[in-house]
């Protein structure tokens, strides 16, 4: 049987979130441990957590605080890696637990930018819909959530959801890239006509 000591080394208690051995992770947090403990990359328990899709390790993690927003090496962060993943219960977790607005990923995106790259319909909605989200960020590329919907989608119903989902939020349609075109440029451009009506 392990001793406290050895729960709490850095290595175990990494080694136990990604088992998803919760009991264990939470004797090591009640004995001490840090929750906010990262692995050589700079993950946090709950990033690895979330990477792994552990709802429950990952709840059990803010229940003892775990911070939402602590950035790995490579810019990731428990509520941005929720977001870009689709993981709409986890999202809402942090939201609930302190996830701030003004951290952003490597390519200086919010958490809804690659969600509307990806398809991820409810959590857009849900990201959409939440107070003061700023809906309209720009990233690094010079695209809005909006233009990577339109850029890096294929135009199906999944992408005519997200783009009325953040018309109805509010979204600027017309926020342009870094080459002056517009989002409705850019979806005429690839025959996206269901899009293009809704840009309209």
């Amino acid at each position: 049987m392990e001793t406290k000591k050895e729960i709490m080394t850095v290595s175990n208690i990494i080694n136990l979130v990604q088992k998803n051995d919760r009991s264990s992770v939470e004797e090591a947090l009640k004995n001490g441990a840090d929750v906010n403990t990262t692995d050589l990359q700079k993950r946090s328990l709950i990033l690895l957590a979330t990477i792994k899709k552990q709802k429950e390790m990952a709840a059990l993690l803010v229940k003892y605080g775990a911070d939402v927003n602590q950035q790995s090496e490579n810019l990731d962060s428990p509520f941005l890696y929720a977001g870009a993943t689709g993981q709409t219960e986890l999202l809402k977790l942090f939201l609930d637990n302190g996830a701030r607005f003004n951290v952003f990923n490597r390519y200086n995106g919010s958490a809804l930018i690659p969600a509307c790259e990806r398809g991820h319909v409810e959590t857009v909605q849900l990201l959409a819909s939440t107070k003061n989200y700023p809906i309209d960020h720009v990233n690094r590329l010079g695209w809005t959530a909006l233009m990577e919907a339109v850029i890096l989608g294929d135009g199906s119903e999944t992408y005519q959801q997200i783009v009325q989902i953040l018309k109805e939020a509010g979204a600027k349609m017309d926020i342009p890239d870094n080459d002056r075109i517009t989002p409705l440029q850019h979806a005429r451009s690839r025959g996206f006509e269901e899009i293009v009506i809704l840009l309209k």
